[in-house]
């Protein structure tokens, strides 16, 4: 009996799992390739050797620019465009379209100059403006201390009056856009300024021109008083 339920404990007992044959592809290590699969990784090259890279890749470090640097020209007035309107007039064939610049350039040292020029394109036409109003220059009295006007006066030009008052040290410009463009670029600091009657941008620009052409120096207020007479030079040797 013993002998019978030994060999029934045999066979229940379960096969042992028998061990595979291993592949080429498995003995081989994990850092070595295998075949027929392609790795991104490139092999680094020798010393010696060139890189091989992409088409767009700088092998010699950044581009360097041999062009040669612009030369930024120092312009001798500053430039303001005050407006600029489109024009239409209508022709038999259609209307035709244009532009208006008006434009106002200075030094800021006593000087300055405007012009309004028509094109067909806007920069062409503050183009021309600009070369109008450097042929068109004017010049301020400027009192030194205070960088104002030496006293109160009133500019017409058809319907527009502009009214300038000088004022303190710390005050700046209290002026609308044309008044205020002309006043800065003059190289006025401190103005008190009032615009009355009609405002186009032109007839303001142009009041505010007779107002400045119409202000006096101090020399020339001595004179009308008669406080400074224009005694001529004597020579020194003829009166011994």
């Amino acid at each position: 009996m013993t002998e019978e339920i030994k060999k029934e404990e045999k066979k229940v007992e379960a096969p042992k799992a028998e061990a595979k044959p291993q592949t080429k592809a498995e003995t081989k290590p994990a850092n070595q390739k295998v075949e027929g699969k392609p790795t991104d990784k490139k092999p680094d090259a020798k010393p010696g050797e060139k890189k091989e890279g992409k088409p767009g890749d700088n092998k010699h470090g950044p581009r360097k620019d041999h062009r040669r640097p612009r030369r930024e020209e120092a312009k001798e007035y500053e430039e303001r465009v005050v407006e600029i309107n489109r024009i239409s007039k209508t022709v038999q064939g259609g209307r035709h379209m244009r532009f208006s610049a008006l434009v106002v350039i200075g030094d800021k040292k006593g000087k300055y100059g405007f012009a309004m020029e028509k094109s067909g394109e806007v920069p062409d036409a503050i183009k021309k403006a600009l070369e109008a109003a450097k042929h068109n220059m004017f010049t301020i009295h400027i009192v030194k201390k205070g960088f104002t006007i030496a006293h109160e006066v009133m500019g017409k030009y058809g319907a527009t009056k502009v009214y300038l008052k000088p004022a303190p040290a710390g005050t700046g410009i209290i002026a609308g856009g044309p008044v205020r463009a002309i006043l800065e670029l003059g190289g006025l600091k401190n103005v008190v300024s009032k615009v009355y009657g009609a405002r186009a941008s032109i007839n303001v620009i142009r009041a505010t021109h007779n107002a400045i052409i119409n202000l006096k120096s101090f020399r020339d207020v001595q004179t009308l008083r008669g406080k400074l007479e224009n005694k001529p030079e004597t020579n020194t040797e003829e009166a011994k």
